[in-house]
């Protein structure tokens, strides 16, 4: 049976990312999840990828960088504001906030997020500090 549901964020993180970031959960189907993430200045995520979930971000406030790999193309995004990009399942990622203010991001997995074994370390662009 279809639930309805509705969540407003909490102030506190609910978890903390296998990645270092805090998230605080918000609603979810039995097709995706959403999340949100803050990274705070001068971190640096650690590098992961997933076993079974697939993202869509989008950044809220803050600035910084994504570093994405996948299939050998490898990039760098400048995040700001605005900003909505994807994390396809086997996407290797890690991201840093680089301004002076926190790094705000929606997230949507798909399916839901499973739990904390869904992510694994890989090597990054960065050395992480969180």
């Amino acid at each position: 049976m279809t639930k309805l549901d509705a969540r407003q964020i909490s102030k506190k993180p609910d978890v903390m990312a296998p990645d270092g970031a805090e998230v605080r959960l918000l609603c979810s189907t039995k097709d995706g999840s959403m999340a949100h993430f803050t990274l705070n200045p001068g971190q640096v995520s650690i590098a992961v990828s997933h076993n079974t979930v697939g993202e869509i971000w989008y950044i809220l406030e803050g600035a910084g960088r994504m570093w994405r790999k996948l299939d050998g193309k490898e990039e760098i995004l400048k995040l700001k504001p605005g900003l909505s990009f994807t994390i396809p399942l086997g996407t290797h990622f890690q991201f840093r906030c680089d301004g002076d203010t926190p790094l705000k991001a929606l997230d949507i997995t798909m399916p839901p997020w499973p739990g904390p074994d869904e992510a694994f370390e890989v090597e990054g662009k960065w050395a992480s500090k969180t």
